[in-house]
This record gives structure tokens, C-alpha cells and sequence, in this order.
């Protein structure tokens, strides 16, 4: 690309440092780190200065990003609560953002950002990476398969996604307090959510168990999460469907469950995290992202597949993650989306309805009631 976006990043925390600066850098070609936010400083070159040698220009305050001109790209890596409020001055500044997930509170705040994006012909994109995740990327080729390959589960009957932990502490950061947005639904279940849309579609039914299971901090900030999502046999799924959707907080085990897909054929059980988080935290020198080995996942973490044979014998077998994760994949396709009007990989109304699941969730386990939708 000729033309770089100049990009500003708004925050040098965990999320900047690991999640979108490391590819701004990495990707010169259609990008330019043009400035970061990062209201205290404590070095002259700042917190990017220190991570990665690089220096670039740093804002104090949003009012100086907004009124900055060359900026063409916002990406919003600050607590959950500023989401819609800074999306929403940045686009009415002109600018096109990339929004970390949740990315909004409330569904109605999605769709107006949405209707505002429309309306002044900018691109709004939601940074919903786990769509990149290579055991997401393994899971999707294996239900891809048609039902007449020998490692094929059949018709889907039930989907569990997990992403456990054990942690009895608390963070000590905004994490833990009270705020729009906050709590483990907004947090990790807007991966799982939107996961499982992406591949199932809309549920026809929600029931959902939100609690502060640790008793720890503000007891409205949860911490661990169950959401049943019901669907009806019809032409995409011809049988009655689950999918479980779970985030438990003082869960000991080493690696951690990541899903279990049921089948009429056969089942699907996979260990362990994408390891992409861990090496953007380790890594050295942006460029790193595009290392042999970068977003692979070891084959001790692959996932196996036991299918049903005629003599009623079961055949085990490793389904591998041979497909590296690729977040830079999202960042190229938002760059595509920006020059030259490429179609989003992660559509807005797609993470609008990641919101409205969520709100439904809480809904549906305050008031102890199973939602139809």
C-alpha cells in the first residue's frame, strides 16, 4: 500500500502494548504509528518508547488525538466503560476506528456507533480476535467436513466452549470495580459468544448463570459464567442443539478444557489456549509476529477426534491445529477495508449482537428466567 494509515493508539497498557501496536509497527506498509495516547508519561518516549526502542509522537489528552487532522485511525484499547464514548467522538471527528471488544455497554449504544459509521462512510471494526485463534481456525475445518469423511462427528448435537482459570485474587485493576462493562460476560464472554455465533447463528433460546463465585471485591462484578444457548432442529442444524458457554474462575487443571463438540458420529475434546497472547507478551521486536513458529500451536495441545465405527468400535485420532493463529490477518483486512472498501471480516451488527447476548445473559440470571429470542 502505498498510502499508510496513520494510526493513533489510544492507551499503552496491556492491550496496546501486546494487542495492536506490535502489528501497526509490524505492517509499514499499511500502516504508520503516527501517535500514541498516554495521559502521564513517565519517560520521554514513553511507555512504546520502553517496550520496543520506537518513538512516535504522544498525545496527552483524546481532545489533542481528535483534533489532530493527519490521524485517519482511532483504535480504542481503554477500559471498557470509554468504548462507545470515545468510538463515537472519533468517528464524528472523521476518523475510522477499531474498537476493542466489548465494544460497546448496551446493544443500543452498538447500533447507534453503527448508524454513525454509515452515515459519514467510515470504517467501525471490532477487534474480535479469537476468530483468529488457530484452534478456532482447526475447529471450524473439522465442522466443515462433509459427514462422509471417516473423521466427520455427524450432525453437531452439543457445543461446549470453555475459557477457565484459576484465579483467587483479585487483579487490582478497573477490572475489578463496578463499572459499565465490567465483569468475566463483557471480558471473555464476548469471545465465546461470538464464536459461537459466527458458527451456529442465533440461538432461539438463552438461559445464563452469572455470579461472583469467589465472593471477592464488588459482588455485581462477576467473575465466573455459564450461558445455555438453545437451538431448534431446522435445515442448518437437524437436530436439536446446545452450545454451553463457560468461564470458571477457580477452575484447577493444567492444560484447561477448551471444547467438546458432540456429534451424531463422533466427538471433539481440545486442551489448552491459543499461544498467540503469550508470545505478543514475550516478544522482542515487532517484526517477531512473522517468526517460524509464531501462532502455532504445539501438537501437544492438539485436539482429538473419537468417531463411531459399524462394528461400534471407536476410532481415536489427533485433530491437528496446523493452521498458525493470524491476528495480523485481522489488522490486513481492516487496512483492505479502509483503502480500498475490502468487505469486514468482522461485521458491526456481528459484534452488536455479541452485545445483545450479553445483556440478555445478565438479564436472564438476574431475573432466573430462560429467554426466548
Amino acid at each position: 500500500m502505498s498510502n499508510p494509515i496513520r494510526t493513533c493508539v489510544l492507551g499503552t497498557g496491556l492491550s496496546g502494548l501486546t494487542f495492536h501496536i506490535p502489528f501497526i509497527l509490524a505492517l509499514p506498509d499499511l500502516f504508520t504509528l503516527h501517535s500514541v495516547l498516554e495521559r502521564n508519561p513517565k519517560t520521554p518516549g514513553g511507555k512504546l518508547h520502553d517496550r520496543f526502542g520506537v518513538s512516535t509522537k504522544i498525545h496527552t489528552s483524546f481532545d489533542a488525538v481528535l483534533a489532530d487532522e493527519e490521524i485517519e485511525l482511532i483504535i480504542i484499547g481503554t477500559p471498557n466503560e470509554t468504548h462507545y464514548s470515545f468510538a463515537k467522538a472519533a468517528l464524528e471527528a472523521g476518523k475510522h476506528v477499531l474498537v476493542d471488544k466489548p465494544v460497546t455497554s448496551t446493544t443500543a449504544e452498538a447500533k447507534e456507533l453503527g448508524e454513525i459509521a454509515t452515515q459519514k462512510g467510515l470504517v467501525l471494526y471490532a477487534f474480535q480476535n479469537r476468530r483468529f485463534d488457530s484452534d478456532y481456525l482447526a475447529l471450524r475445518r473439522l465442522l466443515d467436513l462433509p459427514e462422509t469423511d471417516p473423521q466427520s462427528l455427524g450432525s453437531v448435537v452439543e457445543f461446549e466452549s470453555h475459557f477457565d482459570r484459576y484465579r483467587n485474587s483479585l487483579k487490582g485493576t478497573w477490572k475489578d470495580e463496578p463499572r459499565p462493562a465490567a465483569g468475566q460476560v463483557y471480558d471473555l464472554g464476548a469471545h465465546l459468544i461470538d464464536q459461537t455465533l459466527t458458527l451456529f447463528g442465533r440461538p432461539s433460546k438463552l438461559t445464563a448463570f452469572v455470579q461472583n463465585v469467589r465472593g471477592l471485591g464488588d459482588p455485581k462484578v462477576d467473575d465466573t459464567f455459564t450461558i445455555v444457548m438453545q437451538y431448534p432442529a431446522g435445515s442448518a442444524l437437524p437436530h436439536p442443539f446446545t452450545a454451553i458457554l463457560r468461564a470458571h474462575i477457580l477452575s484447577v487443571k493444567s492444560p484447561q478444557l477448551r471444547y467438546i463438540v458432540r456429534g451424531t458420529k463422533g466427538s471433539y475434546t481440545k486442551y489448552g489456549v491459543d499461544v498467540q497472547e503469550d508470545q505478543l507478551k514475550a516478544i522482542a521486536k515487532p517484526e517477531d509476529i512473522f517468526k517460524e513458529g509464531h501462532g502455532k500451536e504445539p501438537e501437544s495441545l492438539w485436539g482429538t477426534v473419537e468417531t463411531i465405527q459399524e462394528d461400534n468400535k471407536i476410532n481415536k485420532m489427533s485433530w491437528p491445529s496446523s493452521e498458525p493463529g493470524c491476528y495480523v490477518e485481522l489488522f490486513k483486512n481492516l487496512a483492505a477495508a479502509i483503502r480500498e472498501g475490502a468487505e469486514l471480516a468482522i461485521k458491526w451488527g456481528e459484534a452488536t449482537a455479541v452485545i445483545e447476548m450479553i445483556e440478555l445473559a445478565h438479564k436472564s440470571s438476574d431475573e432466573g428466567v430462560t429467554i426466548n429470542l
